[in-house]
């Protein structure tokens, strides 16, 4: 059986749908819909870090953070995406052939 929608049910039935989502969306946003910003103390925690080692990332401008007068704050979506730049994916193991195997010990 095949239903054919208009354009106008699909929509209305969009916005039904994200209605109903909305508050279990919002309930697992914590910072509620705004970047949290962190300064060096806060960041240090969330990063499970020692404070001296934010500084030492800031000086040499390795970390993304917001100079205000002598503050260092840091946005708390910046630090997660320079977080996933240098995620290391696994190395699925591979198989080796059995004759490939025997050769390699000779």
């Amino acid at each position: 059986m095949k239903i054919d929608f208009e354009q106008q049910d699909i929509e209305t039935i969009a916005l039904r749908v994200a209605e109903i989502l909305k508050p279990v969306i919002s309930k697992n946003d914590r910072s509620g819909g705004v970047d949290m910003i962190f300064d060096v103390k806060g960041l240090a925690s969330y990063l499970h870090v020692n404070e001296n080692w934010i500084y030492q990332r800031t000086r040499k401008q390795e970390i993304p953070y917001i100079k205000k007068g002598k503050y260092c704050l840091f946005k708390k979506s910046a630090i997660d995406a320079w977080l996933n730049e240098d995620i290391v994916k696994p190395i699925l193991p591979f198989k080796m052939k059995k004759d490939r195997l025997r050769h390699s010990d000779l």
